[in-house]
């Protein structure tokens, strides 16, 4: 089994499978015209395309870390006919490859809660009942986002699932954050906003080494023009400004920043002109 990896100073990071899956293309670039995205990224005669869900270990020395959790085990049938899962979430195996168990893991970050991000918070045991995945593991999320899971839109209903967050709230596992805060030495989350109201981004520092998480402000490579917004963004224009501000600020500290949505590379750093200038 090959997992793909970076070192980030004292970090260690891993891209471990949370499923893959298909989205329309249109909806994954917004307002850009068809004739222009897919000459970065082809689309199959429905028009969908392969969307990953890589949810990211970060181990540092004392410490193991999960950056978002993938689409979990949890899908009905429908569920995987209408989103046309490919292959299905392996967290846990992958984890056994690294020589950890969900035992192991000491924090979950959850850039949002959408389904595709949050699926893997709870998931089916042998028994085919419900249990948190990583039961050690104290969960951030920001105190807007879960007001949104609490009381949710007509818009967010589809995405936000109740039974990926009911364990949640009865086991005791989760820290509300309300702004910026640094969770571990060098590992800090930020409130972004713009994809969803308590959207936040994930940054790593370490022995003069930067990486950036951005979420789902920078699905996938191919969204690197700042105007390249989804329609699942639900403020695009904030989406747009948030781009221009950190792809300029993380640029110029020479940082990665790391992709979950993307089924072609890892993690790419950016030029002055914010194209790809390395990519893993």
């Amino acid at each position: 089994m090959s997992i793909p990896s970076l070192a980030i100073g004292d970090f260690r990071l891993h891209w471990l499978n949370g499923g893959h899956f298909r989205l329309d293309g249109g909806t994954m670039f917004g307002a850009v015209p068809k004739v222009l995205w897919e000459k970065r990224c082809t689309a199959a005669a429905d028009n969908t395309i392969p969307i990953c869900n890589d949810v990211l270990l970060i181990e540092t020395p004392d410490c193991n870390i999960l950056i978002d959790t993938g689409l979990g085990n949890k899908l009905t049938e429908k569920q995987r006919s209408i989103f046309q899962i490919g292959s299905p979430w392996s967290l846990i195996p992958e984890l056994d490859a690294l020589g950890l168990s969900r035992d192991d893991i000491d924090i979950v970050l959850l850039t949002h809660c959408d389904f595709d991000h949050a699926g893997g918070i709870v998931m089916l045991g042998d028994d085919k009942h419900p249990q948190l995945s990583f039961p050690n593991a104290v969960h951030y999320i920001q105190k807007k986002e879960w007001e949104d899971v609490a009381t949710p839109c007509r818009r967010a209903q589809s995405t936000y699932w109740p039974e990926n967050f009911e364990l949640l709230k009865e086991d005791g596992k989760l820290t509300l954050l309300d702004g910026d805060r640094e969770i571990y030495p060098g590992i800090s989350l930020r409130h972004t906003g713009g994809h969803t109201r308590g959207h936040q981004l994930v940054e790593l520092c370490s022995q003069g080494q930067t990486a950036v998480h951005l979420g789902d402000l920078f699905p996938t490579h191919a969204h690197t023009n700042p105007l390249w917004v989804m329609a699942y963004d639900n403020f695009p224009m904030e989406v747009i400004s948030l781009k221009e501000k950190y792809f300029t600020d993380y640029q110029k500290r020479d940082s990665w920043f790391t992709l979950y949505h993307d089924h072609e590379i890892k993690a790419c750093k950016l030029n002055e002109q914010l194209q790809i200038s390395q990519s893993v």
